[in-house]
């Protein structure tokens, strides 16, 4: 005398809409919370790089001064400069070239407008400049 009753089984599986709604709801506001805390960071790096890269290439330019007695006049540019590897010098890390301006005998002035391209800002959009003497 076996009991055999069928239990029944719902075969309807996964989420309902409630919990999904409740799970966007957490991903969306981690998001917000942390996206701008990265891009902050990739603009810092981004600042940070321009730096050590105006660094070299005035490392560069004074080995250039120290060889042909003066730093290369602005027709000449950065244009005869050989960095890393036999390449010339790079663009700064917002893809733009880096600015060089001959001031003068044995005066110069490398860098670049940051992010935005245009002269002064703050933060990613800030000059940055070196005067080479």
């Amino acid at each position: 005398m076996a009991n055999t009753r069928l239990k029944e089984h719902d075969s309807r599986g996964g989420y309902s809409l409630t919990e999904i709604i409740v799970v966007l709801v957490i991903l969306g506001l981690l998001v917000a919370l942390v996206g701008p805390q990265l891009f902050r960071f990739v603009g810092r790096a981004n600042t940070d790089t321009a730096s050590a890269q105006l660094e070299s290439i005035t490392t560069q330019l004074n080995f250039y001064r120290l060889e042909n007695g003066d730093y290369p006049e602005s027709a000449e540019g950065l244009s005869v400069l050989v960095m890393e590897e036999g390449r010339g010098v790079p663009n700064d890390p917002w893809g733009q070239p880096y600015v060089y301006e001959y001031l003068g005998i044995g005066q110069a002035r490398i860098g670049t407008y940051g992010r935005d391209g245009e002269e002064g800002g703050e933060g990613e959009d800030a000059d940055i400049f070196r005067t080479l003497q």
